[in-house]
């Protein structure tokens, strides 16, 4: 057997098990409406449609939140069944269920009730818990127990229930953060693109010329926007025949007896009268049969009805779909409904005052709520969204709601202000720059070092209104940037309960940034999940600030490590948990210290859960920073009306290592070629083998460093061999895993550690040694080792700290420990 309407497949034996809901009823089994969260289209192999069931050829959609998959042409018609993954100041719960969706598993997947396999690559199939991962076939999955445990990560996932988000405005990107530069320029675009790529694909079926095709429009909103559903029928069909048809092609499954078909002028669409509207010839003429001549398009029309049964459903419950049927008349009003309401539900001792009834539109894409006039008249308010659409009376639900005070909190972190200023100068720069209003806009946390603050804004409009205005603005010439956060309610989280902090730099690693963002979304709690491009590591610092105990995993390069673990040292002290265990996924070139600390020689595709588990059962080690101060006492050049200012201390932060001299000079031009021609820097294997270009280059150089530069250790002076670069390392691995220290034991000094407080300083004496120790043939020039330095440059010199190069005037360098170990 088929279903007509979902393409659902099943032995005549099976019939009796099947438990799948088919698309035209699935919107009605939604218990609590979430949108879904569509990134732009793209094409996804061996995967299938979860509304028509059929593979997904052309480009498709994919919810970034959930295993959703769904055609360009099904997505109005997928269901608002999304992850709930924090409150929306609706309906709070505290138990959770399973989130079962079904198919798109791998053809190895096993049943966790009956152990045989649940998946196929030859059509939709099995259902997989979207919290805890458990896989199930569709007959077995409802003995599963209905409360959910968050499976093997549930240390680790942050749990939705105390994740808080007044998100109404937002779309679901801005609310998970996920940016939007991918994004097609307009929705309804590739909405119209949709219904015709939609019924290109059916137009192939009925080639058959006994059969014709019609355009079907759903009502006044499609015929706007140009969006129809194409139908095949014989050439010689009846009315109801073809009734049926357009409302499979809608997914709507009512009796065809309520609804008509109109032909599609211009003059149909501008009368309102409803029961006149086509001559009143269709009525009379039901059994007419369809010609020839028939005009191609066609919109479906809902008849009008004396009364109805509508469903109301009561807001205030913990989980659930219970819900009251009522029969409604053209009498009915909003406020003789609730009336009728109340005493069905137990409150009819409560004032009328004090209930709202809310009409919600699930769609896929926006979950709407519009609070319906006391007086409204209920049959017409039905009528109207059905002349717009009936699809949308399909996913249209009413609620009744308890008119309570509610509290509106929307928190927009507001980034790229200039820095060290105070509250109340950041407020006027808001004030000129962004025109907020203070009455319903506060500053509610200020980071001055970052040039960052933390807005509380209770107005929906005005919350939207910044955020969209902030991404066109700049301030003394740097571009602000702003980020919707949630709240995180500490003390909600179970005690046993560690969430991780997520940061992933999509710029690193050959671009794989972005597919492990995806994977973490689905894996976790999206809310946990930080992008670095957008706003850098303090707005997931600042989300997590109240979290009593928190771990962190970084994706990226050495790099992007350094810039979270300097961000996280100049927060610290606004954390509840102030040190937390930092893991990380190395994406980078070189990946230095995801070597040593056993995360590997850099990611190569492994599975994003595997590498979750291992981050659960990772212990803790300590680690030594470094603080380093360049002083220049020459002027930068070029200064200005021939007065020598010096360049302004700086301070920079290190955790691998410091290269003066010829390792500095590579990493320079590296640097530069790579900032000539972005494109080509995209994978490890082609960065390498620049730099080794680069080096070649470079062999005739002559050892004098020696000659330019100072060395005092722990205020001892020390005297250099010949060399032509001098490296200070602080852990055992340099250039992409080189041991340069080398592992004899030598009695002069102790055996380095990560943590012992010391760096050891090395000299290499040229390209060609720096390849032997690259090879594993020698190993560096053993200067010294100690805790304080400094180094004094006679000439400009290049400087790399962890990979960052530029040319350093003269003058003083010191090196020193910096605050607590990480």
């Amino acid at each position: 057997f088929i279903s007509a309407v979902c393409n659902f497949m099943s032995h005549e034996k099976c019939l009796k098990n099947v438990k799948i809901p088919c698309s035209c009823i699935a919107p009605s089994l939604v218990r609590v409406p979430v949108a879904h969260c569509f990134g732009p289209p793209g094409h996804y192999k061996r995967k299938f449609c979860t509304v028509c069931r059929k593979s997904l050829e052309s480009p498709a959609f994919r919810c970034e939140v959930c295993e959703l998959h769904v055609h360009t042409d099904c997505i109005l018609f997928a269901c608002s069944d999304c992850r709930q993954c924090h409150q929306d100041g609706h309906q709070d719960h505290d138990t959770y269920h399973h989130h079962w969706r079904e198919g798109n598993l791998s053809s190895g997947a096993r049943c966790e009730v009956c152990k045989k396999t649940c998946g196929s690559s030859e059509v939709l199939s099995g259902m997989r818990c979207e919290w805890c991962g458990i896989l199930a076939h569709a007959a077995c999955y409802i003995i599963v127990t209905p409360e959910c445990t968050f499976g093997r990560l549930r240390n680790m996932i942050l749990p939705p229930s105390c994740v808080q988000l007044f998100s109404r405005n937002f779309s679901k990107l801005h609310c998970f953060r996920i940016s939007e530069n991918l994004q097609t320029e307009s929705d309804e675009d590739d909405d119209v693109d949709g219904s015709t790529q939609g019924s290109a694909k059916d137009v192939q079926i009925s080639t058959d010329s006994s059969k014709q095709t019609l355009k079907i429009f759903d009502g006044n909103d499609a015929v706007k926007r140009n969006q129809f559903r194409l139908i095949s029928v014989p050439r010689i069909a009846k009315n109801e025949e073809v009734v049926e048809a357009a409302l499979r092609a809608y997914y709507i499954n009512d009796d065809q007896q309520e609804y008509e078909l109109q032909t599609f002028t211009q003059q149909a669409l501008l009368s309102d009268d409803v029961i006149n509207r086509n001559d009143a010839g269709e009525d009379s003429n039901l059994g007419s049969v369809f010609r020839e001549s028939i005009p191609e398009a066609w919109i479906i029309r809902a008849k009008p009805k004396d009364g109805e049964v509508i469903r109301i459903y009561p807001a205030w419950l913990k989980v659930g779909m219970a819900y009251v049927s009522l029969r409604v008349n053209k009498d009915s009003t909003t406020q003789t409904v609730i009336k009728e309401v109340l005493p069905l539900l137990g409150r009819q001792t409560e004032c009328l005052q004090n209930f709202k009834l809310v009409e919600v539109l699930m769609g896929s894409k926006q979950v709407q709520r519009m609070v319906l006039d006391n007086q409204e008249l209920i049959l017409n308010r039905l009528k109207d969204i059905r002349k717009t659409s009936i699809r949308q009376m399909n996913q249209t639900r009413f609620y009744i709601v308890e008119n309570s005070k509610s509290i509106v909190r929307v928190n927009l972190f507001v980034g790229g202000l200039p820095t060290q200023l105070s509250p109340e100068e950041y407020t006027n720069i808001l004030k000129d720059e962004l025109a907020i209003k203070t009455n319903v806009v506060s500053v509610s946390h200020v980071y001055q070092a970052q040039g960052a603050v933390v807005l509380e804004i209770s107005c929906f409009s005005e919350a939207e209104r910044i955020y969209m205005l902030v991404k066109d603005t700049t301030v003394n010439d740097k571009p602000l940037n702003a980020v919707v956060i949630p709240e995180v309610m500490a003390s909600k989280i179970p005690q046993n309960c560690c969430p991780l902090l997520v940061f992933v730099n999509p710029k690193s690693g050959g671009l794989k940034g972005r597919d492990l963002l995806y994977s973490f979304r689905k894996l976790l709690n999206p809310h946990q999940v930080f992008e670095l491009t957008n706003g850098g590591p303090l707005p997931g610092f600042h989300t997590f600030s109240k979290v009593p105990s928190f771990r962190v995993l970084v994706c990226g390069g050495d790099g992007t490590v350094g810039w979270v673990l300097g961000a996280l040292e100049e927060i610290r002290h606004k954390l509840v948990c102030s040190e937390p265990s930092v893991a990380i996924l190395p994406l980078g070139t070189g990946n230095d210290l995801g070597r040593v600390l056993r995360w590997g020689a850099g990611y190569s595709g492994e599975d994003p859960y595997s590498i979750l588990v291992s981050v659960d059962e990772a212990d803790d080690v300590l680690m030594d920073r470094w603080t380093i101060l360049l002083d220049a006492e020459e002027p930068a050049e070029g200064a200005e009306n021939g007065v020598a200012e010096p360049e302004p201390p700086k301070i920079v932060q290190m955790n691998n290592y410091c290269g003066l001299g010829i390792d500095a000079e590579l990493s320079l031009d590296f640097h530069h070629a790579r900032e000539e021609e972005p494109g080509k820097f995209n994978s490890r294997f082609h960065n390498k083998g620049v730099y080794v270009k680069v080096g070649l280059q470079k062999i005739s150089h002559t050892r004098n460093l020696h000659r330019d530069i100072k060395l005092q250790v722990d205020q001892h002076e020390v005297e250099l061999p010949s060399i032509e670069g001098l490296i200070f390392i602080n852990i055992p691995s340099w250039g992409s895993g080189a041991d340069l220290w080398g592992s004899e034991s030598d009695n002069r000094f102790e055996k380095p550690r990560i943590d012992d407080g010391l760096l050891e300083v090395v000299g290499v004496t040229g390209v060609v040694h720096m390849g032997q120790v690259q090879g594993g043939f020698r190993s560096g020039i053993r200067i010294a080792q100690g805790s304080y330095f400094r180094v004094t440059l006679l000439k400009p010199i290049p400087v790399q700290v962890d990979g960052e190069p530029w040319i350093q005037a003269p003058g003083q360098i010191i090196i020193s420990a910096a605050g607590p170990k990480v």
